[in-house]
């Protein structure tokens, strides 16, 4: 039976709430700039939400968000977070990750956690003990690892990295479910040069090192707002590396407009077949259709 994976990231929910002046004494004074200048020119709601009505209609199986649902972390933000996840589908449907703006300050990838945390819940099955990450879910044919590259950083930088009782985590996770189709999420890609230095996934090689060894099928990623499709070394072939473009940029701006991934897998003698179809709005703004389409194979192990 098919697996239908959708695919989105970088929804940066607007419009920002009331703030108080207080909260702009920190790196969020640069952050409300941006959004009056051009953030909240580019990202309107009207955007996403026709991205999502489209992919509802879709009926994915699952729904993975790879970070960056707020843009300057404050609790009302979070709240607004929580309500949209709820509004895509039950927790046992979406999986959701944070990216650098879910982390935007230091405490706010806590609320994070709080206000979400029904899309970050592993299976009571899995091992999961101390922080929540990564994220370890069995959804039919797939196991979902979700990684949190999240933290606060300093004014104008943006990067992300994996902590060692992840990684510790993830490798044995991967290993436990050698046979399954593992899609790993992560926000910051992890393929060299993909984005500049002061948004770089810090420890990306080690990352590749650890997929390298250990496998997997599939990795989702966001925070470059780009539709892309990468590979990095594997121990049984390339992986598959999708990034997508921003869930709320609107048609007409420097930046790709809005788009999703929806995965659908099945398993093969061999493997796994997976089509890639791309669906959001095309450049000159007219209604949300079917962009490209990929096929291709995945061999993997089995257990």
């Amino acid at each position: 039976m098919t697996f239908r994976l959708a695919h989105l990231s970088d929804c940066h929910l607007g419009p920002l709430p009331p703030i108080r002046r207080r909260e702009l004494i920190s790196k969020r004074v640069l952050g409300y700039i941006n959004w009056q200048r051009n953030r909240g020119k580019a990202m309107v709601s009207g955007t996403i939400k026709g991205l999502v009505d489209d992919l509802k209609s879709q009926t994915p199986d699952h729904i993975a968000v790879t970070g960056d649902l707020v843009n300057l972390g404050l609790e009302a933000e979070f709240l607004g977070a929580g309500r949209f996840l709820a509004d895509l589908g039950s927790p046992d449907a979406v999986t959701a990750i944070p990216g650098n703006h879910d982390a935007y300050v230091p405490g706010a990838l806590a609320r994070f956690n709080v206000h979400c945390a029904p899309f970050l819940t592993s299976d009571p099955s899995a091992t999961q003990a101390g922080a929540p990450y990564p994220i370890i879910r069995q959804r039919g044919p797939a196991t979902i690892l979700g990684l949190s590259t999240a933290t606060a950083t300093g004014p104008f930088m943006a990067t992300g990295f994996v902590d060692a009782q992840q990684k510790t985590k993830l490798q044995q996770a991967l290993t436990d479910h050698l046979g399954a189709f593992r899609i790993v999420l992560i926000h910051h890609p992890p393929q060299p040069n993909a984005g500049p230095w002061h948004k770089r996934f810090i420890g990306a090689k080690a990352f590749r090192d650890l997929m390298d060894k250990t496998g997997a099928e599939l990795i989702l990623h966001g925070h470059t707002h780009l539709p892309t499709r990468t590979e990095i070394d594997g121990p049984n072939g390339p992986i598959p590396v999708f990034g997508v473009a921003s869930a709320a940029q609107s048609p007409g701006g420097h930046k790709r407009p809005a788009s999703y991934t929806l995965f659908e897998i099945d398993e093969t003698e061999s493997g796994w077949q997976v089509t890639a179809t791309r669906r959001g709005y095309p450049v000159d703004g007219r209604a949300i259709t079917e962009l490209s389409v990929e096929r291709f194979s995945v061999s993997t192990p089995k257990s």
